[in-house]
């Protein structure tokens, strides 16, 4: 099983297949527009432009943790784009941890679990994928995009 397996609907409305990013290095993580992480919004952006073509940042948005993503779609899209420049692919506000958690991030945790359990315990915890679909590590909220750095500049040079 890989991240290539599932889906999520973009902000257009649209579903996006996941395997359309195969062979790329992904980072998916969960924002929310009004959290003390969000200023991170702006590091995975310069990440994604520095790897240009060979990383993908993906974000969901949530409004699981205190309504830190209160916004509708749109509101969140514009939000990220006009104050933090994204221009990273965005999905619709999703849940993470719960019976109704997106099933990517069921997998997700499933693979990576977190420090006391598998559950997402903030905005902004990270996953990073390799070319291959598979999960590699788990970031927790306060690891900034710039820590991720070296697991991704190793996951690029094997690919070399």
């Amino acid at each position: 099983m890989s991240v290539y397996e599932f889906s999520a609907i973009r902000m257009d409305g649209g579903e996006q297949s996941l395997a359309a990013y195969e062979g790329k290095v992904l980072i998916i993580v969960n924002t929310a527009t009004k959290c003390g992480f969000t200023p991170q919004l702006k590091e995975l952006q310069s990440l994604q432009e520095k790897y240009d073509g060979k990383l993908i940042v993906l974000g969901f948005p949530c409004n699981q943790f205190m309504n830190q993503e209160p916004g509708t779609n749109e509101e969140v899209a514009e939000a990220c784009q006009l104050n933090y420049g994204v221009t990273f692919p965005l999905f619709q506000k999703i849940n993470v941890n719960g019976k109704q958690a997106h099933p990517l991030f069921q997998y997700l945790k499933s693979e990576a679990k977190g420090l006391m359990s598998k559950d997402i315990k903030w905005n902004f915890t990270k996953f990073l994928i390799d070319q291959n679909g598979e999960v590699i590590n788990r970031y927790a909220p306060s690891t900034t995009p710039a820590k991720m750095e070296e697991d991704i500049k190793k996951l690029l040079q094997e690919e070399a």
